[in-house]
């Protein structure tokens, strides 16, 4: 089972940059960032699509508390850009694998997101994961400030993602969707992964399976609490069904929590991406880094942590 960490960077948090390098050193395979464009301050969502923001109360930042869909994590409105981000972590590292987790598609152009993600696997050396996702309906007000549509943004970003693989694919590329419709173009460079970086669709809804079979490369759900009632079942039905397709498919756990590394054995994960406390003291982050490295060390030697 393959260890990635989840990293928050901002210009509060442990050097970025310095983080990556750490995390190489380590023995961790894979980086993953978030992304979020902005935090909206008044939504104009109609009251009907307004969710509360999941997290706890410890979480959230009291400044924004009254604004819909609540308060955020700090880190939610201070990260860095994701992509520049990972594209200069590539520049400082190896071996270490930079993963989105996860990219919010629908908020990014398509033929300008292919270029991006491109130019990162080749000037990286063909170390980019593609992790994806159409945004959740707490999100929403950061949604449609970027025009998406809540009801329609899931068939967005499997256009685009479609689009995307044309580009990746074609010397002249073209793609005509319901929303993403563009003539005959050329683009490059071409990604050294081919036919292009894996793709991993995130999401715990219930056509999640349907999309990951159809559009992606692995499934990546998000899961960070007590229960897994249904997790080992909907992977149990993923695989078979990709079985069946003769399709390759993996499955990467997002937001994972050291105290559960032998459940995620067990459930027999392709990669869990352990979630890194935004708020950490440098002393913290490393020491979460170290522990962390060991796992991944003893998990490739084929022994699960007692963590």
């Amino acid at each position: 089972m393959k260890t990635g960490i989840k990293f928050y960077p901002t210009d509060e948090t442990f050097p970025p940059l310095e983080f990556a390098r750490m995390t190489e050193d380590s023995g961790i395979e894979s980086i993953w960032l978030p992304d979020h464009s902005h935090v909206p301050v008044v939504s104009r969502v109609p009251d009907e699509l307004k969710v509360a923001y999941g997290g706890g109360d410890d979480a959230r930042d009291q400044r924004f508390a009254g604004s819909p869909p609540g308060g955020f994590p700090r880190e939610y409105y201070r990260n860095y850009d994701q992509l520049t981000t990972l594209a200069m972590m590539g520049a400082v590292t190896s071996t270490l694998l930079l993963g989105t987790g996860i990219c919010l598609v629908v908020q990014r152009d398509p033929i300008w997101l292919a270029k991006e993600i491109a130019t990162i696997d080749r000037l990286t050396g063909g170390r980019f994961l593609f992790g994806v996702g159409a945004g959740a309906e707490w999100n929403a007000a950061e949604l449609e400030n970027h025009g998406v549509n809540l009801k329609t943004r899931n068939g967005l970003m499997l256009e685009r993602i479609e689009a995307m693989k044309q580009i990746w694919g074609h010397e002249e590329a073209e793609y005509h969707g319901k929303q993403v419709d563009f003539d005959p173009i050329f683009q490059w460079p071409k990604p050294i992964q081919q036919p292009h970086p894996p793709i991993l669709m995130g999401g715990m809804g219930p056509t999640v399976v349907d999309r990951t079979l159809k559009h992606a490369d692995a499934w990546m759900p998000g899961h960070n609490d007590d229960s897994f009632d249904g997790l080992g079942d909907r992977i149990t039905e993923l695989r078979e069904r990709a079985a069946a397709l003769g399709k390759p498919i993996e499955v990467t756990l997002n937001l994972g929590r050291l105290d559960f590394v032998d459940r995620y054995v067990d459930l027999g994960l392709d990669r869990v991406v352990y979630s890194h406390p935004a708020s950490s003291s440098d002393s913290e982050t490393r020491k979460f880094v170290s522990e962390l490295g060991k796992i991944a060390q003893e998990l490739d030697h084929g022994a699960p942590s007692m963590a």
